[in-house]
């Protein structure tokens, strides 16, 4: 009897999730051992990540304040995965949610429910809108989302920087770089935590049930996994891809509405954080999955309330970015690895 390695076209939802755990705990063995080597104690660190975390109100707030953003735009680049498509222009749309929410906010006035309602639907529109081009491009004419998506960030941050610095600046104050305050607020839940994470996780969960139980759902799923099949089963695939790409892009435009209205309530360069990049990060480790969206953007958004921690501890940030280099890393060997199965194969004897 002999072994060898099969690889399976699928992976079961429990082997993916256990793939997942094990990379993630690798990537943190060897941040460990690289700050040991560095000079600092990893466990005495990581004790005071957790107490800073979650050992305090403040540390609650702030982690809550990165955990929503990275929720959204997770789940905005796990929904066009679903399809076997990639939105790496999440951030892009982030900004131009931002846009359109404070320009809502800033130059029309109404009772404070109608203009958040109004806002949340001006950011979901702006990032749909600013998705609409790539996603044309590549239903009608196959031309690769990667590429597009990404260049549009660029755009949309020189539009940012050129309104907050000009256009819509607070002359008034003797901030450069930033608009007036937004007279609307999203509602606080505690301190400076908003209810947009209630919103995100809303989000994932609605998402979620699409996905899972409508026809529209079953028609993404199948379009993604084997878009012959789907085109010979009569699915409509370019209108399913039209619809996943825009609602992605809204979905990241609604995050940074939230942002805008709930955490710096002006517009102004730098708003995202790099919230969507992050989020291209949370995707994957979620394996395009809604709900797997929650798991990974906590992961996420400890790695990112570890940095400032970290930062004040006398550890750089490039090495926190590392840290999160580390996980995607084992995470795409993990995927790669939870494929495999050794089965045993009987060898016959041949006789001379």
């Amino acid at each position: 009897m002999a072994f060898r390695l099969q690889r399976l076209p699928s992976v079961r939802p429990e082997i993916a999730v256990a793939a997942h755990a094990v990379a993630i705990g690798l990537a943190f063995v060897v941040g460990g051992i690289a700050v040991t080597i560095s000079g600092h104690n990893a466990f005495t660190l990581a004790a005071k990540v957790l107490t800073a975390s979650f050992g305090s109100e403040f540390g609650l707030e702030d982690f809550g304040l990165l955990f929503g953003p990275l929720m959204l735009t997770g789940l905005a680049a796990a929904v066009t995965l679903r399809i076997g498509l990639w939105n790496i222009g999440a951030e892009g749309q982030f900004y131009i949610g931002a846009v359109f929410a404070t320009g809502v906010g800033l130059f029309f006035s109404g009772p404070p429910w109608l203009m958040l309602t109004a806002m949340f639907l001006a950011g979901g529109i702006g990032g749909a809108l600013w998705i609409l081009v790539p996603t044309l491009a590549r239903a009608y004419a196959n031309v690769n989302e990667i590429i597009t998506t990404l260049l549009l960030n660029f755009v949309a941050v020189l539009v940012v920087n050129y309104l907050s610095t000009g256009l819509w600046r607070d002359r008034k104050q003797s901030v450069l770089g930033a608009t007036a305050r937004i007279p609307y607020e999203v509602p606080n839940l505690s301190g400076s935590l908003h209810a947009g994470i209630l919103v995100a996780v809303a989000a994932v969960v609605l998402m979620a049930l699409l996905i899972r139980y409508t026809r529209w759902g079953y028609e993404v799923r199948i379009s993604g996994a084997n878009i012959f099949a789907a085109h010979y089963a009569g699915i409509p695939v370019r209108s399913r891809l039209i619809s996943v790409m825009l609602i992605s892009g809204a979905i990241a435009g609604i995050a940074g509405m939230l942002e805008v209205a709930g955490t710096v309530h002006r517009l102004q360069g730098g708003i995202s954080n790099n919230f969507g990049y992050l989020g291209i990060i949370v995707a994957v480790l979620a394996g395009g999955s809604p709900i797997g969206v929650v798991f990974s953007g906590f992961v996420m958004a400890v790695i990112l309330n570890a940095g400032i921690i970290l930062q004040a501890q006398g550890i750089l940030l490039n090495d926190v970015l590392a840290m999160t280099g580390l996980i995607l890393f084992f995470t795409a060997i993990g995927e790669q690895v939870a494929h495999y199965r050794i089965v045993a194969t009987h060898v016959v004897a041949q006789e001379a």
